[in-house]
């Protein structure tokens, strides 16, 4: 079994149409997302026709939650995304799950299996640089998820880490929007059992990020336009 996994899109439609490019290169048996999808100052109109129309096996970000429900301090681009989109985008949206799984062997979520906004295994600092979740606390997360692969998103930094009991935990990165690495690239993951294994490889593509920046400036973000050139921003600088 070879799968494909992608999350934090954040309506970078130019990456994710580069990253499925590569995966069907790559020869996959199935596509797996993990939220974030329409949040993000470029195309999220175009973005959310994409994956209705690919009909993938999806969780939803919390982006994807405020989006749809809205909160006390919104985040002006989430704002923006649900001002411009369509009520069956906003349905599709809605009805994505919190987590799931897939064939039995693969668990899907955004931030930890309880939570989609909460960070599992990184998270970036306020004024720069990454810092590592406790192998305490990410063991009790994953307590009573007995799955052979544990998939999240949410912190953009790709990763994988083995459990004391040999159970894998992957973060494929961000599809959409780079942060804290210093690297525009587009990233995603492709996990492949072979016999009882799993291996990961942690795929980082380049593709045409000055265009999408420049939609992000149109739309009057320019710290999401310093974001998708040069990977050095954090959440906090959007």
């Amino acid at each position: 079994m070879r799968i494909a996994v992608i999350s934090d899109v954040h309506g970078n439609l130019i990456a994710l149409e580069a990253v499925l490019a590569d995966i069907k290169r790559q020869g996959v048996d199935a596509i797996l997302a993990l939220g974030d999808f329409l949040s993000g100052p470029f195309d999220p109109i175009g973005t959310a026709n994409r994956f209705i129309e690919l009909d993938l096996p999806c969780v939803r970000g919390n982006h994807d939650r405020w989006i749809v429900e809205g909160r006390q301090k919104d985040w002006e681009v989430d704002a923006l995304v649900r001002g411009l989109i369509e009520p069956r985008h906003r349905s599709w949206l809605a009805a994505l799950p919190l987590n799931r799984a897939f064939e039995g062997e693969v668990f899907m979520c955004h931030g930890t299996p309880s939570a989609d906004d909460v960070l599992w295994l990184d998270g970036t600092k306020p004024k720069g640089g990454v810092f590592h979740v406790t192998r305490e606390v990410i063991e009790r997360e994953a307590e009573g998820f007995d799955f052979p692969v544990l998939l999240c998103g949410h912190s953009h930094i790709a990763r994988t880490l083995r459990l004391a009991d040999g159970r894998l935990v992957v973060n494929p990165g961000s599809v959409g929007l780079p942060l804290a690495l210093g690297s525009p690239d587009a990233r995603y993951a492709i996990i492949d059992r072979r016999g009882g294994d799993w291996m990961v490889d942690l795929r980082a593509l380049p593709y045409n990020w000055k265009t999408v920046a420049n939609q992000a400036r149109v739309a009057g973000f320019e710290n999401w336009a310093v974001a998708i050139t040069t990977g050095w921003s954090t959440a906090s600088d959007l």
